[in-house]
């Protein structure tokens, strides 16, 4: 019986290595298809074809061909919520339309979308797990584990933050009764970690041997802190947990706005507001990785109020964007926003000191995850993307302070309605 038992639960980890790996590829090949794909039409495009409204022509065009894709095919990408939504209501989740969930991701990413990748790929790998539980017999019994393995491999591997995947799934399924064949906790992280370990193992080959898929986000490691940032702290997390709500409240009026117009209209406008916004400020194109980058080498050259406006503008973007059909996540461009932010206040207390700013838009997007996750260590944990170890437990404080107030302000409302 222990010899059997062993063997079941080698193949239980051995398939869970396998499902991490073959993410990792699907992760890479998507994320690369992106770039080559936004390089033919944002750089070398634009060399031949020289006009001021070109950003106007092509994103109006992206935004006619996504609608009619949508038209035709459902209202894909799903967002992260939604998927994990139906997973927790009906037990299982539709894999036979992932070619078009994997079409329908890559569409507004190289259409210049103020978006992330992570809310179609998370889909698209889920199902593939489900797929996997439904056709191999000894997957079957354990089919919920795996479909939340694959959320924590493609989350992992698409932030660069394994803790991170492994920890948002978990504290998402602390407290879930679930029936059936349940894995012992310490059993769910082994298999995600190994299974988040053979995701980025497999990307990090490829990026060094094929060409790197995605530049990823700046690490902002040079952070500065002591005594006096303490009260500027407190103003940072306020901030933080602010940029939350006005995210929501965003989403939920641009969701009503959508919600009026039909199909293709909505995607074509969307295509053509996103085109003259970014003609006049590029800045808030895609999901803001290479921005920050810039950001972090010019920084000295925006005053305050101008980082203020531009990480308000990223969001109002990014809103739209998913509202309005050319959907995506929102945790790459939000968390350039709060970046933004956290500079701008930082500015403020200590001039154009980078180790201060970089200790205020560490506890800013803190605090702004945390309200919205209402997960504090992951979010503390995603932070890590771009700030340094040492600033961990300030981050963890700040996450766990937004996530407090949004856990309050949501019993509050819910005793309200009752």
């Amino acid at each position: 019986m222990k010899n059997k038992k062993w063997i079941n639960d080698s193949k239980v980890l051995l398939l869970a290595v396998a499902l991490g790996a073959f993410a990792g590829v699907v992760i890479w090949a998507f994320l690369r298809a992106v770039g080559l794909v936004t390089g033919l039409l944002w750089e070398k495009l634009p060399e031949v074809i020289s006009f001021k409204a070109y950003p106007v022509f092509i994103c109006t065009a992206g935004g006619l061909i996504i609608g009619i894709f949508r038209k035709i095919f459902g209202d894909y990408p799903e967002e992260l919520t939604v998927v994990m939504g139906k997973i927790k209501k009906d037990g299982h989740y539709d894999y036979s339309n992932m070619f078009v969930m994997l079409i329908a991701a890559f569409l507004p990413l190289v259409f210049a979308a103020s978006i992330g990748p992570e809310a179609g790929l998370t889909g698209v790998i889920v199902g593939l797990c489900y797929w996997v539980g439904d056709n191999l017999k000894y997957a079957k019994t354990h089919e919920k584990e795996y479909s939340e393995i694959g959320e924590a491999v493609t989350l992992g591997v698409l932030f660069h933050a394994p803790l991170f995947g492994i920890f948002a799934v978990e504290e998402e399924n602390a407290n879930e009764d679930v029936s059936g064949v349940k894995l012992p906790k310490i059993h769910k992280l082994l298999l995600y970690g190994a299974s988040t370990l053979g995701g980025l193992a497999t990307y990090y080959v490829l990026n060094t041997y094929l060409g790197t898929a995605m530049a990823g986000f700046p690490s902002l490691e040079d952070v500065t802190f002591g005594i006096k940032d303490c009260p500027a702290a407190i103003l940072y997390v306020v901030v933080g947990i602010l940029m939350a709500y006005i995210f929501n409240m965003l989403e939920h009026l641009l969701g009503k706005l959508a919600g009026k117009i039909p199909a293709i209209v909505c995607e074509t406008i969307c295509g053509l507001v996103l085109g003259a916004v970014i003609t006049f400020f590029p800045i808030v194109a895609f999901s803001g990785e290479e921005q920050m980058g810039e950001l972090a080498e010019t920084f000295t050259t925006f005053a305050p109020l101008v980082l203020i406006g531009i990480a308000l503008l990223k969001m109002l973007m990014t809103t739209f964007c998913i509202k309005f059909g050319m959907k995506g996540g929102h945790f790459f461009p939000l968390i350039y926003s709060c970046v933004c932010m956290g500079f701008a206040f930082g500015i403020l207390f200590f001039g154009y000191d980078f180790g201060h700013l970089a200790f205020a838009a560490g506890m800013v997007t803190a605090a702004c995850l945390g309200t919205q996750l209402k997960k504090p260590l992951a979010a503390a944990l995603l932070c890590l993307l771009c700030f340094p170890l040492k600033m961990l437990f300030f981050m963890f404080v700040a996450a766990a302070l937004g996530a407090c107030v949004a856990k309050q302000a949501e019993a509050r409302l819910k005793k309200k309605e009752d």
